[in-house]
């Protein structure tokens, strides 16, 4: 039987979005924050008419500006709307910093080796070693996308795997949760261009995402993970990062990619390449065998009572 609540029991004292229903309100409250602040940002020449950023600056915009604003519609709904304690999204208070920072540092241990496993590969070609050490205002950049990338990445996790994934365990089931956040994840990453792998590789980074965050019984470790590897993968290496191309010298080393999209991901980034594939795979499984575990272990704590 599938539970009814991850992360906290604590009850609902509001209305709480029919499990169909909570997609379409996650989509309302995103399109209705974030677009006029695109708009906005469009005007002030951050980005262009495509959406796209327009150099460094135009990214620490649109990572801040937006996102912040949807953080924050988001939990006005869950304390407002739906009256439950933030605990029952997934950010209960205990141990919170010490495991979004083990997070953080998986995400940029995870996604150095990604981008070395493709090196090794033949795909990548070495140009530098560290060239935005010496560049004091590519460091500053540096050091600001460090946060930026905490609220965007924080906020996405808040949201798919905090928020619309304990709406509709509670509504529906645990099951129906995971598919129904990882699909409109996908969606709203979603480009009608973008190869086969890319879309299969969204599914796959919702699906190790929503895994690590039942795993836990929390997002603080998820959310870590995810700032770390979107840092790490737009700073480390000169090399996009979901298809965005932060245009800063590489913290750890320049790659020019010499091999096809497939070990690359070409356009996207490393997130569009197979050996990304490969890691989510194994990561969906490590924390599936978790899951099973834990199950395994309450069943008998259960018996013994």
């Amino acid at each position: 039987m599938q539970p009814r609540s991850i992360y906290s029991p604590a009850p609902s004292r509001g209305w709480l979005p029919w499990g169909l229903l909570a997609p379409v309100v996650c989509l309302v409250l995103a399109v209705a924050v974030q677009l006029p602040l695109e708009l906005w940002l469009e005007e002030l020449g951050f980005i262009d008419a495509k959406g796209n950023t327009i150099g460094t600056s135009g990214l620490i915009a649109l990572l801040l500006v937006p996102f912040s604003a949807w953080g924050l519609a988001i939990v006005a709904w869950v304390l407002a709307i739906e009256r439950r304690p933030l605990a029952t999204i997934g950010l209960a208070p205990p141990g919170s910093g010490r495991t979004f920072f083990v997070g953080h540092l998986a995400g940029v241990a995870t996604i150095s080796v990604v981008v070395a496993m493709i090196w090794l590969a033949g795909a990548y070609q070495p140009q530098g070693i560290a060239p935005a050490i010496a560049d004091r205002s590519a460091m500053v950049s540096i050091t600001i996308l460090l946060m930026c990338f905490v609220i965007q990445a924080g906020v996405e996790e808040i949201v798919f795997r905090g928020w619309l994934l304990s709406v509709i365990t509670r509504r529906m089931n645990l099951v129906f949760a995971v598919l129904l956040s990882s699909a409109l994840f996908t969606l709203l990453h979603f480009s009608t261009d973008q190869p086969w792998l890319v879309t299969a590789n969204l599914v796959l980074f919702s699906l190790f995402a929503c895994s690590w965050s039942i795993a836990e019984n929390s997002i603080w470790g998820v959310m870590g993970w995810h700032a770390g590897w979107n840092w790490m993968l737009a700073t480390g290496f000169e090399v996009p990062v979901t298809g965005i191309d932060a245009q800063l010298p590489a913290l750890v080393v320049t790659l020019a990619p010499v091999g096809t999209d497939f070990w690359t991901g070409g356009p996207q980034g490393p997130e569009g390449s197979i050996v990304c594939t490969f890691f989510f795979v194994c990561g969906i499984a490590f924390f599936a065998w978790r899951i099973r575990q834990s199950s395994l272990v309450r069943l008998a704590a259960s018996a013994e009572s």
